[in-house]
């Protein structure tokens, strides 16, 4: 069996700023900002880690209280910013999840730098959530490759057997979600369809590189599942 771990933003969706507005308008609300501060690099990363640098820049103290007090109000914000912004699911996802839900030789979970919370509020707006029975998320984790570590634990224990990490499949957008997959043992996708460029994907060695997902053809053949019609 093939396990296949999917990447949220830029990978399977684009929230159209959703998530960056949240914490932004946290910031605001709790901590009584007016002006906020640009030149936080957002993709890729974990939300615990972009928080913990909002804080910094703002000279705000990144104490773990802080972390959790702006945490929670961006969970709280989420939905609306959701609502307010013109998001999409990306090209080609809606097929490919549905293939995969009929195919019996892959397991589809997450892992991604949402904490888990802010990874339902997002995938439920686009009606995604329910495509994944397990995954790994960032709560309380600054590094990405500890999320996939992470992940790796969380499919073990949904599967209830070991796993082979050759036949585990990062699916991410970012230099950063191959260097992960690396971390693991695992096989890396890399689609072009968030803000890094095929060219740059392939500089990170990626074992396939996808300008987007609308034909997966040789993936699903990859996966061990038939080509359709």
């Amino acid at each position: 069996m093939q396990i296949l771990l999917f990447d949220i933003d830029g990978t399977l969706i684009r929230s159209g700023g959703a998530g960056k507005a949240a914490m932004e308008e946290a910031l605001r609300s709790e901590f009584g900002l007016v002006q906020i501060q640009d030149g936080i690099k957002y993709s890729g990363r974990t939300d615990p880690s972009i928080l913990r640098d909002l804080l910094t820049v703002h000279n705000l103290e990144p104490s773990d209280e802080n972390v959790e007090r702006l945490k929670a109000a961006y969970l709280r914000l989420l939905p609306s910013c959701l609502g307010r912004v013109q998001g999409i699911v990306l090209p080609g996802i809606l097929s490919l999840l549905n293939r995969l839900m009929l195919a019996d030789t892959v397991a589809v979970g997450l892992l991604t730098g949402n904490v888990r919370d802010g990874a339902r509020h997002k995938l439920n707006h686009f009606g995604l959530w329910h495509y994944f029975a397990f995954g790994g998320f960032a709560d309380g984790i600054n590094d990405r490759d500890d999320v996939a570590r992470k992940a790796l634990v969380e499919t073990v224990g949904h599967l209830g057997r070991d796993v082979d990490p050759r036949n585990v499949w990062v699916i991410g957008d970012t230099p950063l979600d191959v260097k992960c997959a690396r971390a693991i043992g695992a096989r890396a996708v890399a689609v072009a369809t968030g803000w890094n460029s095929v060219e740059e994907l392939t500089e990170a060695k990626a074992d396939w590189v996808m300008s987007d997902l609308q034909d997966p053809n040789e993936l699903l053949d990859a996966w061990g599942i038939a080509k359709a019609g």
